[in-house]
Order: structure tokens, then C-alpha cells, then sequence
């Protein structure tokens, strides 16, 4: 379960890895799965493989690549922990974005699939908001996105449907931030917003000791039924 397929940047200049996961069958679309600020884990690689399971062919590009390719770290060791937010701290997002834009375009023009989804967490969730913002994407759900509130000013420019699940507990997204997203986006033709009562950040991690089952389950039905409405 290694990072073994290769992506070109958007100017050709450089590549970078990515994990693939493809479904028994021809894909029904294409699903990017972005990662935490943990890198391409054991958990974002086993949201790809579910994703591969229902259909979809599921990639997730590493996005820290420019800081230290293929960097794997864990909420659950303290000290993995602290490198994650230290590599978090010299990531640029923007440059994330390109990344996920040249994936899209990869997965459309190499593997000829005309319908793509994106799905974040954490970091993730926030480049799902930008992904659906500045690119092409048909459909793109965000779970405890940080730093959303602070552009909404990017939100006239979401033109395809877009999901996002907020934990009304989140330490990284505070009650007045969630207010703001909520007075920004609820009345926005192409935005839904779930919040969570009582949940923390990472609730809907693959595994570990944030992960709430009951709610994680609930949200992914919903992610699930958003992308078959979108994608289909």
C-alpha cells in the first residue's frame, strides 16, 4: 500500500505520488480523497480503499510533498502529533489546491473518468472548500474543515454542489466560527452544512481514539448519498 502512481504538476515541471485505489470493476467516477495533516495514512488510504469498494476509484495525492514526501504520522503519538502541525505550519495550501487541480485533470484525461469527486478532513476539509472554489470539480464534501470562515469571500465561486460537516465541539473550529460559516454559506444554492452536537475534530477518522462510530456513520451515509445524487 505504497504511494506508487505519479502525477505531474500543473506547469510539467515536477511529479508527485499519489495512492490509488481501484474498484473490482470499470469506475462508476472518480473520488480524491484529501488528506489530513497527518499525510497519507493508514486511515486516508483506507478511506480510498472503502471508496474503491463502492464503485469509485479513489486517489490521495500527497499533498506535503514539497515539505517531505510521503511523510505518515498519527493523532494518536504525541510526538507525530507535533510534526504534524509542524509540517501543517510550512504547507502551502494554495499549492494544494493546484495539486488536487492536476489531479482532476489526470484522472480526466489518463483514466478517461468525466465525473469527479473530492472528499477532505481537517486540512482536507478546508482544500474541499477551496477545491470547490477554484476548480472544475462536479461535487466536494468537506468534514471539520479549519479556516473557513476566513474565506468566504471565495464562496460566489462555488458553482458545483458542496457538503460540509461541522462538529459543534471542534477545538480547531470555535463556536464563533461556525456561526460565521453558517451566516455565510446556509443560504448559498449550492452549499449544505450538518452540524454535529457535542462532536470533537476527527470525529469521522478511520480509526483511532477521535473516531465517534454513530456519528461518523451518519455522516458518511450522507457523504455517501451526496456523491451518488452528484456523481451519478
Amino acid at each position: 500500500m505504497t504511494l506508487d502512481t505519479r502525477i505531474k504538476t500543473l506547469d510539467g515541471d515536477q511529479e508527485f505520488a499519489a495512492y490509488v485505489a481501484k474498484p473490482a470493476g470499470n469506475p462508476k467516477a472518480a473520488m480524491i480523497v484529501i488528506q489530513e495533516i497527518f499525510g497519507v495514512n493508514d486511515g486516508i488510504r483506507k478511506k480510498c480503499d472503502d471508496w474503491a469498494a463502492k464503485g469509485y476509484l479513489a486517489i490521495a495525492p500527497d499533498l506535503f510533498w514539497r515539505v517531505e514526501p510521503g511523510v505518515e504520522t498519527s493523532w494518536d503519538d504525541e510526538d507525530e502529533r507535533q510534526k504534524a502541525f509542524d509540517m501543517m505550519g510550512k504547507n502551502n495550501p494554495d499549492r494544494n489546491v493546484e495539486d488536487i487541480e492536476a489531479t482532476i485533470r489526470w484522472l480526466r484525461a489518463e483514466r478517461n473518468i468525466a465525473k469527479v469527486g473530492a472528499v477532505g478532513f481537517c486540512l482536507g476539509g478546508k482544500i474541499a472548500y477551496m477545491t470547490a472554489a477554484r476548480t472544475d470539480v462536479d461535487a466536494t464534501v468537506g468534514y471539520y474543515g479549519v479556516a473557513i470562515d476566513e474565506m468566504l469571500d471565495e464562496k460566489e465561486a462555488i458553482a458545483k454542489p458542496l457538503m460540509l460537516h461541522i462538529p459543534t465541539a471542534d477545538d480547531f473550529v470555535g463556536p464563533d466560527a461556525q456561526a460565521r460559516m453558517h451566516a455565510g454559506l446556509d443560504d448559498h444554492p449550492k452549499v449544505t452544512l450538518h452540524d454535529y452536537e457535542g462532536l470533537g475534530h476527527g470525529f469521522a477518522t478511520a480509526d483511532g481514539s477521535r473516531r465517534d462510530e454513530d456519528a461518523a456513520m451518519l455522516a458518511d451515509r450522507r457523504t455517501d448519498e451526496f456523491f451518488a445524487q452528484h456523481l451519478g
